[in-house]
């Protein structure tokens, strides 16, 4: 990721900062500049909750080179406590005990390390609640 893009996503990556339109109230991570549902553009500030529940998920066995490491590794759509749903990487578990339906926690981890430069990503993961 470019250091510029870095810093733009910020707000929403560190902080889960998502945008609540002001005439429909739908919530928008990440932030948009207009309304998916009803086309307005202003936005109040909202911060995601921190807890959900797995809905769907997937175990990568056969990994990207930059992943190759943390193979077998597992990819999920957690719903938030708020409705909102979020896609990350599942971590600090055994790929083979995940459910649809487990409690999760969201926590802030390095993501990759981009480049020549070595520029370190990080975003956030799931974590399941048993753990």
């Amino acid at each position: 990721m470019f250091p510029a893009r870095a810093h733009r996503e910020y707000p929403h990556r560190y902080r889960l900062e998502a945008g609540r339109c002001r005439k429909c109230g739908k919530i928008v991570f990440p932030y948009r500049l207009i309304c998916p549902s009803c086309g307005h553009r202003e936005f109040d500030k909202t911060i995601l909750p921190d807890t959900g529940k797995l809905i769907s998920f997937s175990v990568i066995r056969v990994a990207p080179s930059q992943f190759a490491d943390q193979s077998p590794y597992a990819i999920g759509i957690a719903q938030l406590t708020n409705g909102v749903k979020l896609l990350a990487q599942i971590t600090d578990c055994d790929v083979d005990k995940l459910e649809v339906g487990m409690e999760i926690r969201i926590e802030f981890r390095r993501v990759q390390t981009d480049g020549h430069q070595g520029i370190i990503s990080y975003g956030y993961k799931f974590v399941p609640k048993w753990y």
